[in-house]
């Protein structure tokens, strides 16, 4: 049998190690578990991206976000989360996946008799069970992308997340989206030198693009740097090739060598609903206490963005830092 530990967290992103870090000083034993790379949904952002809220926003552990800059960059943020990490000497497990979370023992007393068996896979196929008297589930939205639903989106070629744009030089690229990812990787693969469409269902670009983006993007699109399909969605994407069905251009079969499908992202309620969560299933919203963040199952903790469900603009990092310190509390409460 595992060693029980006190509090189990399942994500690595900053609401989980904001959850680590209260746990650990109220002195209570902690793992953390990340199914990817330390904040990696941060990892996936566009290599260039710049955040739009401030430094001291995105901070947490009372360790302050040091940055040239009003707004951090995505390259800042990471090295900062790993000065976190490293500050507090977080036990984190990489690469490894929870793959089911088992309540054991009295529901009505999980501080004592009650215990949660959470276990997991890594990536070579080595099965693994953690213990702890309490969990918490952290685990964001962004790992879970949205679906075209199109013949071909699932070849090698076709991403749902950013890549530096460097390898992308004189190759035809289509860009699907219109909010802030999209336009920022269209702008990396513009400056990258690779010949750039993006394909949006609007009529125009997002109202949700950040307005240092905005007039970047704009021009571009005037200028015909990066030419821009509205009102047109991707029907088929094949080994060379892209089927656009334009409301002003009709049916156009494109050369293409690579596709970036950025359409957003949903949380793994499924995860949720296999530990014993009620989640609603219109807003994808998990049953808790607003105040403790417990769940339905006692001694089951919700953090982060995926507290919102599908309403991801609710909770960022700038409030979700905080679920750590309810969470403990509570936990604290009832031992």
């Amino acid at each position: 049998m595992a060693d029980i530990l006190d509090i189990i967290i399942v994500g690595a992103g900053p609401t989980g190690l904001a959850c680590g870090i209260e746990a650990a000083r109220a002195g209570m034993k902690v793992l953390i578990i990340e199914k990817g790379c330390l904040v990696n949904s941060l990892f996936t952002y566009p290599a260039n991206m710049t955040f739009f809220t401030s430094r001291e926003l995105l901070e947490i552990g009372d360790l302050p976000l040091p940055s040239v800059n009003v707004k951090p960059t995505r390259a800042e943020a990471l090295e900062y989360y790993r000065r976190v990490a490293e500050y507090y000497r977080l036990p984190i497990r990489y690469q490894e996946r929870v793959i089911q979370i088992h309540r054991t023992g009295s529901a009505a007393t999980p501080g004592s008799n009650g215990c949660f068996e959470i276990a997991t896979e890594t990536g070579d196929g080595k099965k693994h069970l953690h213990v702890g008297r309490y969990a918490i589930i952290a685990t964001g939205y962004y790992d879970l992308p949205n679906m075209l639903g199109i013949p071909g989106e699932d070849l090698p070629k076709v991403s749902h997340y950013a890549r530096e744009g460097h390898e992308f030089f004189e190759r035809k690229v289509a860009v699907i989206g219109g909010a802030n990812s999209a336009a920022v990787t269209a702008l990396d693969l513009h400056r990258h030198h690779a010949e750039v469409t993006l394909v949006y269902r609007g009529r125009e670009l997002s109202r949700h693009i950040k307005y240092w983006i905005r007039p970047d993007i704009e021009n571009r699109i005037k200028e015909k740097s990066i030419r821009a399909l509205f009102e047109s969605e991707v029907k088929e994407i094949g080994a060379d090739y892209i089927v656009v069905q334009s409301a002003t251009e009709g049916t156009l079969r494109l050369e293409n060598d690579f596709v970036f499908a950025l359409i957003g992202y949903h949380p793994d309620v499924d995860l949720l609903r296999a530990a014993g969560i009620e989640v609603n299933p219109q807003s994808l919203r998990p049953t808790l206490n607003p105040e403790s963040l417990e769940s339905n199952v006692p001694g089951l903790y919700v953090a982060g963005v995926v507290v919102s469900g599908i309403q991801t603009n609710e909770i960022f990092i700038e409030n979700g830092r905080f679920h750590g310190r309810q969470i403990i509390v509570d936990i604290k409460r009832k031992n």
